[in-house]
């Protein structure tokens, strides 16, 4: 057991440090291991991507310029791919960067900005290292979080199409504009859990009692097949915007074909719709007979 700054740390951690510049190379490695780590030190990134292939590190610290900009991404790439579980850490020179890189890089663990104190890099690291990472949550699939998300997707659905002039003229209550969503996205989800059939790019929907009746309802309601298209699209809109939401914990195996299936489903659901509301029309206001006669 080594004492870090006065810390069981319960093993010796080894440390990957990569920097081009020979003297901060020098200082770093000193305090960090006087601080009781295992340094590697290398002063580029072919040789830090070698030792990252057959050694292996707890932690990297590595510049971001090598003197390329942007070598240190590499370098964090490799490490990620290769040795995921271990801490990593990017200096940068520019003092704006660290906001910069941290709303567009999801690699690096830590984005430190140089100068910095040689002590507060040990100790930052030490901190980071006592840190106990939580282990990342299972990764779910696309009919998993719109299932969960439903009432967010219901939720959404709603304020775009009353924010739409093409449907807001119609003075509904909310329950009478978006009463018929969950169960269509319960339809979507089934849909989404099903075994794929057929050739790519055939359509397996399947008959939706809830879209028919959607489309009598819509038909009641004063709605043109227009507006029916036009909050449909607002459907796809709303969905995707959740999956968009969800990143994170998508499982993206599937993705792409989930995101197909969807498109389809969607479709699927709004040809039944308009169907439905097509036959009333013609039930209700059939087409004249003209009778032709012969002169």
């Amino acid at each position: 057991m080594v004492l870090i700054g006065g810390r069981p740390v319960q093993r010796v951690q080894r440390v990957l440090l990569v920097d081009d510049d020979d003297v901060a190379l020098g200082t770093m490695r000193a305090l960090l291991e006087k601080n009781g780590f295992e340094v590697v030190a290398v002063g580029g990134v072919a040789e830090a991507l070698k030792c990252i292939a057959t050694q292996t590190f707890q932690v990297l610290i590595t510049d971001l310029h090598m003197p390329n900009a942007g070598d240190g991404f590499t370098v964090i790439s490799a490490m990620r791919h290769s040795q995921p579980a271990a801490l990593t850490m990017l200096l940068s020179a520019f003092p704006d960067a660290k906001s910069a890189m941290e709303a567009i890089i999801l690699e690096a663990d830590e984005i430190v900005v140089k100068p910095v104190e040689v002590k507060q890099l040990a100790e930052l690291v030490r901190e980071r290292l006592l840190m106990q990472r939580s282990p990342a949550p299972p990764k779910q699939s696309v009919s998993s979080i719109l299932k969960g998300c439903s009432d967010i997707v219901v939720r959404n659905w709603l304020a775009r199409a009353k924010q739409a002039s093409e449907l807001s003229h119609l003075d509904l209550k909310d329950e009478d504009r978006a009463g018929h969503l969950p169960k269509l996205i319960e339809d979507l989800v089934r849909r989404l859990n099903r075994p794929i059939t057929g050739s790519p790019g055939d359509s397996d929907a399947s008959f939706s009692t809830a879209a028919v009746l959607h489309g009598e309802l819509r038909h009641a309601q004063g709605y043109t097949p227009e507006m029916l298209v036009h909050e449909s699209r607002i459907l796809h809109v709303t969905l995707f915007e959740t999956l968009k939401d969800n990143m994170n914990a998508l499982d993206f195996s599937l993705l792409l074909p989930d995101v197909m299936t969807i498109a389809d489903e969607v479709d699927a659901q709004l040809t039944q719709t308009m169907g439905s509301y097509m036959k009333l029309t013609q039930t209700l206001n059939p087409p004249k007979v003209v009778k032709v006669v012969a002169a």
